[in-house]
This record gives structure tokens, C-alpha cells and sequence, in this order.
């Protein structure tokens, strides 16, 4: 088969491999129909690289038809399923507590991760991942979300990350009907954060540098801002001074604004994998910017919620700030399945009421998916959001 391969920092490739095999009586082999780039696949692109073997296929968005289904994996040929990218058993003491990201079936107890990920790195697993024509779904018996054959692809594929991620932000905002929440970055992630707290009733004001994902938020009636010395002022005069009742980070890592950590990550990566791979695990430290920015905007009392992925061990953090302003904080993997039963009747909703085909704004063949990451990083050709089509 096709896949895509990494080959070294900000060095993706197409590659024939061997098809997958099922494994296990629980396997299931799909053929990939759609699948999509994360942001966080930016991060096995540039920052994460020593923990990235040569040939690993990446990629952790997908959907797609079964074509071989193990005895025990509670599927059939032709059902047409999305694949979380979370590897849960759904049995376990975490995932019968809703917290599928935490399995402790399949977590990576070697380097102290949770569950385990498709195509996301050594710390995750090495699972081989999703951008490719076929894919083997461990358990599932419980992982893969069967939907219905009759409404497009991109309507159902974002329920295998970036929407119940989103969910997820804003519920554990703790978001109600005429809070004010704002959101820091307007990335895939970012634009349904906004979109659901608006679909729950909250005032949003969003905060993001590039013109075309504030006009796309904007259509959704979100308050959009530029990256500007008084922006938090205007948030806070449009919310009698206070601030807003929640932020949701969906930046992560590698916001902008943070040149002495941006230096140590892009050091770390020029190290010998051994040693860099250390240095992560010990003194690691993330760009922070949004991060701190969302702090120091929500109002006393509030919550920030992080969406977007961090993986510093070292990462300094305001805690006088914190502690004084009586802030909440709230984080984590998605637990997708925990939230499918939430999202997938406003999937289906005639209305699309969350937009979810009014995201993409780049579909190419898989064998294009070197130069659309390079678009997808760069932020150019108003790129937003990526799906890679395996049987174009």
C-alpha cells in the first residue's frame, strides 16, 4: 500500500509498505476513505522529531470502509467506520470512568504516556497511523465509531479528533448558556471551540493572528481580534471589566510569541535522538505564550481550559498569578468516546449546526501530502484545515 512516512524533521514522504494484517482476534483492517492533517501532527514535524524512527507512517485522523474484520472485533466487511485516535479497551477501571485517553490496557508505561496513539511517535506507542490506504484498528471491538453510509465523509471524520477534542475543551470550561468564553488560536481545534460555544449559548470572542480564520470564526457571530498590545483591554471592556468566564488555549506547544523556548525546542532537535530524547523527558519546556496570555485574561475565579497539546516537563509556570486570581485548570487527551453520544446527533442535524463542512479548505491526493504539510505549517494558500484523500 501507499502511505505517508516520516523521514526526518520537516521531511514527510510517500512510501509503498507492506499492507497491514490483522494481529489479533479484535483487529480490524479498514481502507482509509479520508484523512486529515492535526495540528498536532505539526509537532512529529518539527519539535518531536527524537522521538520519530525513520518509516514511521503518521497520522491520526481517519475514517473508511472495513474490508477484514477479526472474529472478535464486532464488525463486518463494508461497515463504514471512524477511527478515534486513541487506542482504548473500553473495559479497563479509566475507560468504564469515561477516561478512554488514559486506557491502561494499551497505555505506553515505558515512557510514562497514557493510551496508546495512532501515528503518534514512540511516546504514544509507534502505532502505525492512519495516513495511508489501509489501516489495522487494534480493539476494535470497541474503538471505531460506526456511522451511517449516507452523508459525506467530512461531515463524520472530525469525530475522530479535532471535534470531541473541541467539545472537550469547552466542557471542561464549564461553559453555560451567557458566559463569555474566549479561545486562544483559531486552528481547526480553535474554530469548533468557538462554534460550540456559540451552539451552547456563550459569548465568544476569539483571539487569532491570521485574517482568513478570523473571517471564517466571524461567520459563526464570533468576536474576533488580532494578535494586539490592548486586546485583552477590549475583552475586558466588553466584559464589564472582568474578563471572560473561560479561556480555552487550542494553541499549544508552539505558540508564537516565546523566542528563548522556541530556541531550546528547535536545540533539542539537533541533538542525537538518545540525547535529545532525554532532554525532553527531564528539562523539556514548551512556548507558553498562549498559555500565559489565557491566564492573565480570564477573569478571577474563571477556568482555562487547554486544548491545544503540550509536552514539557520543565515548563515555568505564573503560579502566584494562578493562586491569587483563583484560577481553574483543566487539560488532558481527548476521551473520544466519552463524547460521541453528545456529538454525533449534531453531525447528522440536517443544519450541520457545528459547520463541519465549512472547515476544509484544502482536499488533495494522498501522494500531494509532503507539500500540503509544508502549506499546512507555513499558513499559506489561507490553509486551515487539510483532508488527504488515499484513493484519489
Amino acid at each position: 500500500m501507499r502511505a505517508l512516512t516520516w523521514q526526518g524533521k520537516r521531511n514527510v514522504s510517500v512510501e509503498t509498505v507492506d499492507d497491514p494484517g490483522l494481529q489479533h482476534p479484535d483487529d480490524a483492517i479498514i481502507e482509509v476513505t479520508s484523512t486529515a492533517i492535526c495540528g498536532s501532527d505539526l509537532h512529529l514535524y518539527e519539535v518531536l522529531t527524537p522521538f520519530m524512527d525513520e518509516g514511521d507512517i503518521i497520522g491520526h485522523e481517519c475514517m473508511g470502509r472495513v474490508v477484514e474484520a477479526g472474529p472478535e472485533s464486532n464488525l463486518t466487511a463494508d461497515d463504514r467506520v471512524v477511527i478515534p485516535f486513541t487506542i482504548s479497551c473500553g473495559s479497563c477501571w479509566m475507560c468504564q470512568r469515561g477516561l478512554t485517553s488514559q486506557c491502561e490496557t494499551t497505555q505506553v508505561r515505558e515512557h510514562g504516556s497514557g493510551a496508546a496513539l495512532f501515528g503518534y511517535s514512540r511516546l504514544y506507542g509507534s502505532v502505525p497511523g492512519g495516513q495511508a490506504e489501509f489501516l489495522r484498528v487494534p480493539k476494535a471491538n470497541y474503538n471505531p465509531i460506526s456511522v451511517a453510509h449516507d452523508l459525506p465523509d467530512e461531515r463524520y471524520l472530525f469525530l475522530s479528533d479535532i471535534l470531541p477534542t473541541a467539545w472537550q475543551g469547552v466542557q471542561y470550561a464549564g461553559i453555560k448558556r451567557g458566559d463569555t468564553l474566549a479561545v486562544y488560536g483559531l486552528g481547526p481545534v480553535g474554530q469548533f471551540v468557538a462554534r460550540i460555544g456559540m451552539h451552547l449559548g456563550a459569548e465568544v470572542h476569539a483571539i487569532d493572528p491570521l485574517p482568513e480564520r478570523r473571517a471564517l470564526a466571524a461567520r459563526y457571530g464570533v468576536r474576533v481580534y488580532d494578535l494586539t498590545e490592548d486586546l485583552h483591554d477590549e475583552i475586558r471592556d466588553a466584559t464589564e471589566g472582568r474578563g471572560p468566564d473561560a479561556v480555552v488555549d487550542a494553541v499549544g506547544m508552539e505558540a508564537h510569541g516565546s523566542p528563548v523556548a522556541h530556541f531550546a525546542q528547535h536545540a533539542a532537535t539537533m541533538l542525537p535522538d538518545p540525547v535529545a530524547r532525554k532532554f525532553f523527558e527531564t528539562a523539556g519546556v514548551d512556548r507558553l505564550a498562549a498559555l500565559h496570555a489565557s491566564i492573565d485574561l480570564v477573569r478571577r475565579g474563571g477556568t482555562v481550559s487547554l486544548s491545544g497539546v503540550y509536552g514539557g516537563i520543565a515548563d515555568p509556570m505564573p503560579m502566584l498569578t494562578l493562586f491569587d486570581k483563583q484560577i481553574q485548570l483543566r487539560m488532558g487527551q481527548c476521551n473520544v468516546k466519552r463524547w460521541i453520544d453528545d456529538l454525533l446527533p449534531l453531525i447528522e442535524d440536517p443544519a450541520d449546526p457545528l459547520g463541519t463542512m465549512d472547515l476544509v479548505t484544502h482536499r488533495v491526493p494522498l501522494s500531494e501530502a509532503p507539500d500540503a504539510y509544508k502549506m499546512f505549517q507555513e499558513k499559506t494558500d489561507g490553509c486551515i484545515k487539510v483532508v488527504l484523500d488515499p484513493k484519489a
